[in-house]
Protein backbone atom coordinates (compact mmCIF):
# COMPACT_ATOMS: atom_id res chain seq x y z
CA UNK A 1 0.00 0.00 0.00
CA UNK A 2 1.21 3.48 -0.85
CA UNK A 3 0.04 6.87 0.38
CA UNK A 4 1.30 10.41 0.74
CA UNK A 5 1.23 12.66 3.81
CA UNK A 6 2.05 16.36 4.03
CA UNK A 7 3.66 17.64 7.22
CA UNK A 8 5.95 20.47 8.15
CA UNK A 9 9.71 19.85 8.02
CA UNK A 10 9.95 21.29 11.52
CA UNK A 11 7.51 18.63 12.79
CA UNK A 12 9.58 15.87 11.22
CA UNK A 13 12.80 17.31 12.62
CA UNK A 14 11.38 17.59 16.14
CA UNK A 15 10.03 14.03 15.97
CA UNK A 16 13.48 12.77 14.94
CA UNK A 17 15.12 14.64 17.84
CA UNK A 18 12.61 13.40 20.42
CA UNK A 19 12.92 9.80 19.30
CA UNK A 20 16.72 9.99 19.32
CA UNK A 21 18.61 6.80 18.64
CA UNK A 22 15.71 4.55 19.62
CA UNK A 23 16.30 2.07 16.80
CA UNK A 24 13.66 1.31 14.20
CA UNK A 25 10.88 3.87 13.83
CA UNK A 26 7.27 2.84 13.27
CA UNK A 27 5.09 5.32 11.39
CA UNK A 28 1.31 5.31 11.57
CA UNK A 29 -1.28 7.38 9.71
CA UNK A 30 -4.86 8.15 10.66
CA UNK A 31 -6.87 9.75 7.88
CA UNK A 32 -10.55 10.56 7.57
CA UNK A 33 -13.16 11.67 10.04
CA UNK A 34 -11.95 15.27 9.91
CA UNK A 35 -8.69 14.60 11.76
CA UNK A 36 -5.63 13.47 9.84
CA UNK A 37 -2.66 12.58 12.04
CA UNK A 38 0.74 10.93 11.82
CA UNK A 39 2.45 9.10 14.64
CA UNK A 40 6.05 8.04 15.18
CA UNK A 41 7.11 5.38 17.71
CA UNK A 42 10.62 4.26 18.64
CA UNK A 43 12.39 3.10 21.78
CA UNK A 44 9.24 3.26 23.90
CA UNK A 45 8.49 6.85 22.88
CA UNK A 46 5.52 8.05 20.84
CA UNK A 47 4.92 11.40 19.19
CA UNK A 48 1.96 12.48 17.06
CA UNK A 49 1.15 15.46 14.91
CA UNK A 50 -1.67 16.72 12.78
CA UNK A 51 -1.09 16.47 9.02
CA UNK A 52 -1.31 19.54 6.82
CA UNK A 53 -4.25 19.72 4.45
CA UNK A 54 -3.72 19.84 0.70
CA UNK A 55 -1.19 18.44 -1.71
CA UNK A 56 2.54 18.95 -1.97
CA UNK A 57 3.36 21.48 -4.69
CA UNK A 58 4.48 19.98 -8.00
CA UNK A 59 8.05 21.26 -7.72
CA UNK A 60 9.43 19.09 -10.53
CA UNK A 61 7.69 21.41 -12.98
CA UNK A 62 9.85 24.29 -11.76
CA UNK A 63 13.08 22.64 -12.92
CA UNK A 64 13.96 23.60 -16.50
CA UNK A 65 14.21 20.80 -19.06
CA UNK A 66 17.57 22.13 -20.25
CA UNK A 67 20.07 24.78 -19.18
CA UNK A 68 21.97 26.25 -22.14
CA UNK A 69 24.30 28.24 -19.88
CA UNK A 70 26.34 26.33 -17.31
CA UNK A 71 29.08 27.32 -14.90
CA UNK A 72 31.26 25.15 -12.67
CA UNK A 73 33.01 26.48 -9.59
CA UNK A 74 34.75 25.11 -6.50
CA UNK A 75 32.01 24.82 -3.88
CA UNK A 76 34.04 25.77 -0.80
CA UNK A 77 35.61 28.79 -2.52
CA UNK A 78 32.14 30.06 -3.49
CA UNK A 79 30.84 29.51 0.06
CA UNK A 80 33.74 31.41 1.59
CA UNK A 81 33.56 34.27 -0.94
CA UNK A 82 29.79 34.56 -0.46
CA UNK A 83 30.26 34.86 3.32
CA UNK A 84 32.93 37.56 2.90
CA UNK A 85 30.99 39.60 0.36
CA UNK A 86 27.75 39.25 2.36
CA UNK A 87 29.37 40.99 5.33
CA UNK A 88 28.76 44.38 3.70
CA UNK A 89 25.24 43.54 2.53
CA UNK A 90 22.20 44.53 4.55
CA UNK A 91 19.95 41.72 5.72
CA UNK A 92 17.92 41.47 2.49
CA UNK A 93 20.51 42.81 0.07
CA UNK A 94 21.28 40.38 -2.74
CA UNK A 95 24.73 39.33 -3.89
CA UNK A 96 25.32 39.60 -7.64
CA UNK A 97 27.27 36.87 -9.40
CA UNK A 98 28.57 37.84 -12.85
CA UNK A 99 29.86 34.87 -14.84
CA UNK A 100 32.21 35.25 -17.80
CA UNK A 101 34.76 32.85 -19.31
CA UNK A 102 37.22 31.82 -16.62
CA UNK A 103 35.70 33.68 -13.68
CA UNK A 104 32.76 34.76 -11.57
CA UNK A 105 32.70 38.12 -9.81
CA UNK A 106 30.66 38.44 -6.62
CA UNK A 107 29.44 41.95 -5.74
CA UNK A 108 27.38 43.35 -2.88
CA UNK A 109 26.44 46.86 -1.84
CA UNK A 110 26.12 49.93 -3.99
CA UNK A 111 26.05 53.70 -3.87
CA UNK A 112 27.18 55.21 -0.57
CA UNK A 113 26.77 51.89 1.23
CA UNK A 114 29.68 49.61 2.01
CA UNK A 115 30.71 47.60 -1.03
CA UNK A 116 32.54 44.33 -1.60
CA UNK A 117 33.72 42.52 -4.70
CA UNK A 118 35.61 39.29 -5.17
CA UNK A 119 36.62 37.28 -8.24
CA UNK A 120 36.88 33.49 -8.34
CA UNK A 121 37.96 31.04 -11.01
CA UNK A 122 35.03 29.38 -12.80
CA UNK A 123 34.34 27.64 -16.09
CA UNK A 124 31.47 28.83 -18.27
CA UNK A 125 29.69 27.16 -21.17
CA UNK A 126 27.41 29.55 -23.03
CA UNK A 127 27.02 33.31 -22.92
CA UNK A 128 28.01 35.59 -20.03
CA UNK A 129 25.31 35.91 -17.38
CA UNK A 130 24.67 37.88 -14.19
CA UNK A 131 22.28 36.82 -11.45
CA UNK A 132 21.58 38.02 -7.91
CA UNK A 133 20.68 35.84 -4.93
CA UNK A 134 19.76 36.22 -1.31
CA UNK A 135 23.11 35.23 0.26
CA UNK A 136 21.48 33.07 2.95
CA UNK A 137 19.54 30.99 0.42
CA UNK A 138 22.66 30.68 -1.74
CA UNK A 139 24.70 29.43 1.22
CA UNK A 140 21.97 26.95 2.23
CA UNK A 141 22.03 25.34 -1.21
CA UNK A 142 25.80 25.27 -1.56
CA UNK A 143 26.24 23.78 1.90
CA UNK A 144 23.73 21.02 1.18
CA UNK A 145 25.54 19.82 -1.96
CA UNK A 146 28.49 18.32 -0.11
CA UNK A 147 30.68 18.06 -3.22
CA UNK A 148 33.96 19.64 -4.25
CA UNK A 149 32.43 21.38 -7.28
CA UNK A 150 29.09 22.99 -8.02
CA UNK A 151 27.45 23.20 -11.45
CA UNK A 152 25.00 26.06 -11.94
CA UNK A 153 22.55 25.70 -14.82
CA UNK A 154 20.94 28.88 -16.22
CA UNK A 155 18.22 29.58 -18.77
CA UNK A 156 17.79 33.34 -18.18
CA UNK A 157 19.03 35.87 -15.55
CA UNK A 158 15.56 36.03 -13.94
CA UNK A 159 14.64 32.34 -14.14
CA UNK A 160 15.39 29.67 -11.48
CA UNK A 161 18.97 28.38 -11.38
CA UNK A 162 19.69 24.66 -10.91
CA UNK A 163 22.57 23.77 -8.56
CA UNK A 164 24.11 20.30 -8.78
CA UNK A 165 27.20 18.86 -7.19
CA UNK A 166 30.00 17.15 -9.05
CA UNK A 167 33.27 15.53 -8.02
CA UNK A 168 35.55 16.97 -10.73
CA UNK A 169 35.58 20.28 -12.55
CA UNK A 170 35.07 18.51 -15.88
CA UNK A 171 32.95 15.69 -14.44
CA UNK A 172 29.28 14.92 -14.83
CA UNK A 173 26.77 16.57 -12.49
CA UNK A 174 25.32 14.27 -9.85
CA UNK A 175 21.63 13.62 -10.37
CA UNK A 176 20.57 12.50 -6.89
CA UNK A 177 20.31 16.03 -5.46
CA UNK A 178 19.41 19.28 -7.20
CA UNK A 179 18.85 22.66 -5.56
CA UNK A 180 16.67 25.22 -7.31
CA UNK A 181 17.17 28.88 -6.42
CA UNK A 182 15.18 31.78 -7.85
CA UNK A 183 17.30 34.87 -8.52
CA UNK A 184 16.37 38.31 -7.24
CA UNK A 185 15.77 40.89 -9.95
CA UNK A 186 18.30 43.68 -9.93
CA UNK A 187 18.78 46.89 -11.80
CA UNK A 188 21.76 47.15 -14.12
Amino acid sequence: MSTAALLRARTLSEAAKSLGGGGDVEIGLQVGGGLDRIGFRAGGRLTTSQLDAGDYPHVRRLFPESTPIQAVITTQALIEATKRVALVADRNTPIRLSFSEGQVILDAGQGDDAQASEALEATLEGEDISVAFNPHFLLDGLSALGTEFTRLGFTHPNKPVVFQGQHAVDGEPLSYYRYLLVPIRFTS
